[in-house]
């Protein structure tokens, strides 16, 4: 299997979503692929995304890790909701320089999935990573 393309149906203001509606002028717009049922993207912070200067705020890069969580259960077949989130900062991540996103189910159930999330910088470092519950929506 390679890249995959899920198509699902969603609520008509879906589209407003701030982690990745491509409706909603001061959202992200993440576009996540599904490879394998890993989601990943690429995104690079603008300097309306910092915190302390030249660097993301971590609320940004928690909404990613989240973001990166649901589309890897999605891509999975599951619909779900954050019960519980944890990140852990490793590193400053730039305004500028793009980072790479992936997000997977490290255990699967009926009712919840454990997601993990990373993202790394350019050269291969972790700036963020985050684990997750995530509630099967029926």
């Amino acid at each position: 299997m390679g890249t995959e393309e899920l198509r699902f149906e969603v609520p008509p203001d879906y589209d407003k979503c701030f982690g990745c509606g491509k409706s909603n002028p001061i959202g992200l717009k993440l576009k996540f692929r599904n490879e394998n049922g890993v989601a990943r993207c690429e995104f690079t912070p603008e300097p309306e995304h910092q915190g302390w200067p030249g660097v993301v705020h971590g609320g940004i890069l928690s909404t990613i890790l989240d973001e990166a969580m649901g589309w890897a259960a999605l891509f999975n077949g599951k619909k779900t909701v954050t019960g519980k989130l944890e990140v852990r900062f490793r590193r400053p991540a730039r305004i500028g320089e793009p980072l790479l996103v992936e997000g997977k189910i490290i255990r699967g159930g009926e009712r919840f999935l454990m997601v993990k999330a990373e993202a790394r910088d350019r050269d291969g470092n972790t700036v963020a990573e985050g684990t997750g519950t995530m509630f099967v929506i029926p």
